[in-house]
Order: structure tokens, then C-alpha cells, then sequence
């Protein structure tokens, strides 16, 4: 079997960061994503809720806001509660694995640019799209020279 999601949309609204009592923090957060065509030829979307727990759900909520550009990976799971009215309510949500922020400073202000996940290999992940790291350079772009390259070099 087979539960996975991976999304692309623009947050609704600013992150909603909390902290469970045990310190651990959560974050709820709801993307629109856009559905290709509708029956009159337009864009319709789709507002999916979804979750972020520990490092990752902090990182979202100090680098993200309303209208940033993300990436979501994780899983769809389903959960009910009883309101405060007494009334049986079900939920279905996407708990994120993976957050990444899709669009740099420069085009959508106080933005990070990176990936921020949960898990035991968050500290490798959060840092791979930093300048200063050497695993990370770009080959074509250390020298400063451009790279020629013919039309004979190129395999189509």
C-alpha cells in the first residue's frame, strides 16, 4: 500500500505555529492549489489543510508567510474529534514530511530559499542550498567563465 502527497501551492494565510504541552511544535498551514481547467475553460484550486510537526514547523512559520510558494511532501491521513458542540467532526489533512520553500527572498520578501523536513536527516537537509557549503557548489558558476559548448557536444 501506498500513502504519499507532493504539492505545490501558495500558502492562504500566514503559518498558525503552537506548541504541544510537551514543548513540541506544530504547524497548521493550508495551501491553494491550482486544479489545470475547469468546464469553462479557467483555473479553479484546491485549499488543502496540512500539518508540520518539530524543526520543520518552526522553520515554516519564521520564513513563510501569506502568498509563499511551497512544496509539500508527506501523507493524507484522516482524524475525527467531537466539537465543542458535541458533534462528531472529520478531518482529512496532509502531514508533511517535507517543506520546501519554493521562491527566493528577492521574489516573495522574507522568504527563505531551502528545504526544511523532519526526521533524523533534517540537519543535512536544511543546509544543502547554502552558498558557504562546499558539497553544495555549483561547477559551472565557481570560475566565473562561461563554459562553451557546441552543438556537437549536446546529446539532442
Amino acid at each position: 500500500m501506498l500513502n504519499r502527497t507532493v504539492l505545490v501551492g501558495r500558502l492562504t494565510k500566514d503559518p498558525d505555529l503552537r506548541y504541544t504541552p510537551n514543548g513540541v511544535a506544530v504547524a497548521n498551514f493550508t495551501i491553494a492549489v491550482n486544479r489545470p481547467f475547469n468546464s469553462q475553460g479557467g483555473q479553479d484550486a484546491d485549499f488543502l489543510n496540512c500539518v508540520v510537526w518539530r524543526r520543520a514547523a518552526e522553520n515554516l512559520a519564521n520564513f513563510m508567510k501569506k502568498g509563499s510558494l511551497v512544496g509539500v511532501d508527506g501523507r493524507l491521513q484522516s482524524r475525527s474529534f467531537d466539537n465543542s458542540e458535541g458533534k462528531r467532526v472529520f478531518v482529512t489533512e496532509v502531514v508533511a514530511d517535507s517543506v520546501q520553500f519554493l521562491e527566493s527572498k528577492s521574489s516573495n520578501s522574507g522568504n527563505g530559499n531551502g528545504q526544511v523536513s523532519q526526521g533524523p536527516s533534517s540537519n543535512q537537509n536544511q543546509n544543502h542550498n547554502s552558498p558557504n557549503n562546499s558539497s553544495s557548489r555549483d561547477p559551472f558558476h565557481d570560475s566565473g567563465e562561461p563554459i562553451d559548448i557546441s552543438d556537437d557536444d549536446l546529446p539532442f
